[in-house]
């Protein structure tokens, strides 16, 4: 029996042993199989592509965004208004836009926009207006770009930029602050302007480079506020250098480059890959308006020229031998016809000017300045323009095949076109004359008058002194702060006001730069439909406020 139980106990454990391991076949095999199945389900579409892994997130070294970052700080916002003198619906209420050399092409300009088409330089409008009828002025505003180059707050900018502009403000990077930015000069022929900030601190300036070293190819970084956007950062190529456009004036010869700029570029720098300066911003070719490719930026180095006049003696100053000439599209055949291979035919000889009293005559071909060759006008103006006002200078002529040496002394050719009444000149001086002429008015820039008896009677009132302001002078300090007409001004900077003379005596302690508070009470709107939320009796006619600013240099 022993052996028996013994032979069933070794039976038991092998039939146990043959399921434990036919089990475990069943299990690997399922598992083998499912994983097969579940390759090929992942790999159906593309069975032989690789998945793509995303690597871990690391900073890649970046030039561009290290100078981006180091240029930042010396960047600036520009924002302007200005008033515009009202206009006569019969004559159009479009504001004239910049006037130009006189070969320009009105039909090129289509192609060659400013980047401040509804600013001070530029056209705004509406219609609707009845003929002959005076329209009223609004105050229009606009922005633009400018960069710091003086530690002291000095900025390059462009003229179109700031051109018949009321008031100037500069916004800094980082910096809510709206300082605002006094005029040094303009140089009309180059669209170049110099302003001025008290930032109270040192500022960072931006490095200055050398144009004439650019070249075609070279990286191009364009920094500014276009459409509004504060330190916006594009970068392209140089696509061409000394490029001369429709619509370009005598000294205005562009960097073209593709960095995309836009509108609020205007006046911002265009940089090299090492962070210089080497242009201004200052035009885009375009038939939509916008950024298409082509852009057009001042050489620094003219402007420099400019920049260095105008701190020096507030203008740039340029010589002028008084003549007018054609540039001709096929001026080598020209002269050739004449039996001459280079130099400047002269149109029309200004009346009363250097060549005048020399003795030059129209069609006289100009062929040497100080006695080296003339290739042709952009030379003999370069030259001219550059001869210090006042020196001597020969200019030799060929007079039907005879050369002649006329001795002449060099004019300002800022005076040439005054006399000329090139409009260019003639708009900057009459806008100078009347910017003399505001310095004279109030400080606040409103007119006042006492509380009359219904007023001082008046349950908001009643206990309270304070003065009316019957009008707000246009594009002033009160304007630009807030103050209206009907406004009851009961205190500046927490002293009483209740009469004319308190104004004129807390005004005359005030200097430019001085913070002013007003309390103010205005006539509540509401006040006839409505309850005042507010339990102090009669207090509805009026709504009490501060309004506050700090004095320009301009009122």
């Amino acid at each position: 029996m022993f052996f028996l139980d013994k032979i069933r106990q070794q039976k038991l454990l092998s039939l146990t042993l043959l399921v434990f391991t036919l089990s475990v076949g069943v299990v690997i095999g399922t598992l083998a199989n499912t994983g097969v199945f579940a390759a090929r389900a992942q790999n159906t579409t593309a069975p032989d592509a690789t998945p793509l892994v995303i690597p871990p997130a690391v900073s890649q070294p970046n030039d561009l965004a290290k100078l981006a970052k180091r240029l930042e700080p010396s960047v600036v916002n520009i924002s302007t208004d200005y008033i515009p003198k009202a206009a006569t619906a019969g004559r159009g209420n479009r504001r004239a836009a910049p006037e130009q050399d006189e070969d320009d092409d009105e039909g090129a300009m289509d192609l060659f926009r400013r980047f401040f088409p509804n600013g001070p330089g530029g056209s705004g409008g509406g219609g609707g207006a009845q003929p002959g009828l005076p329209q009223r002025a609004y105050k229009r505003e606009a922005t633009g770009s400018g960069f710091i180059v003086d530690k002291n707050g000095y900025i390059i900018t462009n003229n179109h930029v700031v051109e018949k502009a009321d008031h100037i403000k500069v916004k800094l990077p980082h910096d809510q602050t709206e300082y605002r930015a006094k005029l040094i000069g303009v140089d009309v022929e180059t669209d170049l302007a110099i302003i001025k900030i008290d930032a109270g601190h040192p500022l960072i300036p931006i490095r200055v480079g050398n144009s004439d070293a650019v070249q075609v190819g070279d990286a191009a970084v364009a920094i500014g506020s276009p459409f509004g956007l504060e330190a916006t950062v594009t970068s392209g190529i140089v696509s061409a250098t000394a490029r001369e456009v429709a619509g370009s004036q005598q000294f205005q010869r562009f960097i073209q480059t593709d960095a995309a700029i836009n509108p609020g570029n205007s006046g911002g720098p265009l940089l090299n890959i090492n962070g210089e300066v080497i242009g201004i911003n200052t035009a885009i070719a375009t038939q939509s308006g916008g950024y298409q490719g082509i852009g057009f930026a001042l050489p620094i180095n003219t402007a420099v020229n400019v920049y260095n006049s105008i701190i020096r003696s507030g203008k740039m100053t340029r010589g002028s031998i008084g003549i007018q000439f054609t540039k001709y599209e096929k001026n080598g055949e020209l002269l050739k016809a004449l039996g001459l291979k280079e130099g400047v035919l002269v149109e029309k000889v200004n009346s009363g000017g250097p060549s005048d009293k020399a003795g030059m005559k129209p069609e006289d071909v100009i062929v040497a300045y100080n006695g080296k060759p003339v290739k042709d006008g952009d030379d003999l103006v370069g030259r001219v323009s550059q001869t210090p006002i006042g020196s001597d200078a020969t200019v030799t002529v060929d007079r039907g095949g005879k050369r002649i040496d006329l001795k002449l002394v060099i004019a300002d050719r800022e005076a040439q076109m005054l006399a000329l009444d090139d409009p260019r000149y003639k708009k900057n001086n009459e806008e100078e004359v009347t910017k003399a002429e505001s310095q004279q008015q109030a400080k606040f820039g409103i007119k006042i008058r006492a509380l009359n008896e219904a007023e001082k009677d008046s349950e908001a009132l009643k206990d309270k002194k304070g003065i009316v302001i019957a009008q707000v002078i246009e594009g002033s300090f009160a304007e630009d702060i807030g103050l209206q007409e009907k406004d009851v001004v009961v205190s500046i900077n927490r002293q009483p006001v209740g009469s004319v003379e308190d104004v004129s005596r807390i005004q005359s302690t005030l200097k430019v730069g001085d913070a002013v508070a007003f309390r103010v009470m205005r006539p509540n709107p509401n006040a006839g439909r409505a309850q005042s939320r507010s339990t102090t009796p009669g207090s509805s006619q009026y709504v009490a406020f501060y309004v506050s600013g700090t004095l320009p240099a301009s009122q």
